[in-house]
């Protein structure tokens, strides 16, 4: 199964049964003080909600509403702005709502935010793509699947529509076999390097999003065998910007999520300037399974992603994405 980037008690709050706690009557209040009068501290909505847990963020999100009769997100949206703004927006929204929000922003206006849309859709759990439809659908009354359909086209539209259909197979060795592997590695060279005219990328992504991670981990090991290069190089080979970089993204999160979601933070810090937007996402969604991420980034850039933070980011921003990280590796400065 594709890993969870949440841990159960999200899910579960999602579904609606949420445990709360003293502590969490404690954080709804500081953040209320932190917003009474005129202006906002700053410092205390920073200390406050980023300094909590993917699990805690959620349990704030629901319990503020019922003690003080307003949405966390509303709020935040009124007291803050830019950068520093939106990010406390989706730290004040359950964890698969803020996903939601992420969608909604990489979707509205002129043009669509692929950049911003793959990350969310791509690579995930069943459960969680399933979590992720019904929180859209629940928050913008609009079906996920029929908004990706008029946003998208092209082979970037196929991939994110056979995502979207949660396909992901049990693995069951005695059917995910070798035998089966060299099977299905022989189908994607024939639908892809192998085709004499053009690369039937529908056939593709469904052996990417059908496979359970073991599974194809076996295809990519006969796919080598075979043709001496592995699935990312075949895909490099037969697509084409932003779509190669999604579905590389896809098999990615399958094959080496950690790797891939270092890969993804360093990416919005490469090039001229820094893609706060989707720093913010990527340390919001991904904070659960960060510290096994953070290994992963020290690997391929010999720098911390609070290292990297600090460098690319300032001001009150810079200081919320620090304290977010801090949760998940103790010893940022």
């Amino acid at each position: 199964m594709s890993i969870s980037i949440y841990p159960d008690e999200v899910r579960k709050a999602q579904l609606g049964e949420p445990a709360y706690y003293p502590e969490i009557d404690v954080a709804c209040e500081q953040i209320d003080l932190a917003t009474k009068g005129f202006g906002t501290d700053e410092r205390a909505v920073i200390a406050t909600l980023g300094s909590k847990n993917t699990i805690e963020r959620s349990l704030i999100a629901y319990r503020f509403k019922e003690n003080y009769g307003k949405e966390l997100k509303d709020l935040m949206k009124s007291e803050n702005s830019g950068d520093f703004g939106f990010l406390t927006e989706l730290l004040s929204l359950p964890a698969i709502e803020a996903e939601a929000k992420i969608i909604r922003k990489a979707t509205k206006g002129f043009g669509t935010k692929e950049e911003l849309l793959y990350p969310v859709i791509c690579g995930r759990s069943n459960e969680e793509i399933d979590l992720v439809k019904k929180a859209y659908f629940k928050r913008y009354n609009k079906d996920l699947t029929n908004l990706v359909s008029s946003e998208l086209s092209g082979d970037m539209k196929k991939l994110h529509l056979a995502c979207l259909q949660g396909m992901e197979e049990v693995y069951d060795p005695s059917y995910h076999n070798a035998s089966k592997a060299e099977e299905d590695a022989k189908s994607f060279y024939k639908n892809g390097q192998g085709k004499k005219f053009g690369t039937d990328e529908d056939a593709l992504f469904e052996i990417m999003c059908k496979s359970p991670p073991q599974y194809l981990q076996m295809i990519d090991n006969a796919y080598v065998a075979n043709y001496n290069i592995n699935l990312e190089k075949a895909l490099e080979k037969e697509l084409r910007g932003k779509t190669e970089k999604a579905a590389i993204f896809t098999l990615g999160m399958k094959l080496s999520p950690y790797e891939t979601v270092a890969k993804l933070i360093k990416s919005t810090c490469a090039g001229m300037g820094t893609d706060e937007l989707g720093l913010s996402c990527a340390i919001l969604r991904y904070q659960h399974i960060l510290p096994r991420v953070m290994i992963e980034h020290t690997k391929l850039s010999s720098k911390t992603i609070g290292d990297r933070i600090a460098s690319e980011t300032s001001r009150d921003f810079r200081e919320l994405l620090l304290e977010m990280v801090r949760v998940a590796w103790p010893g940022t400065p």
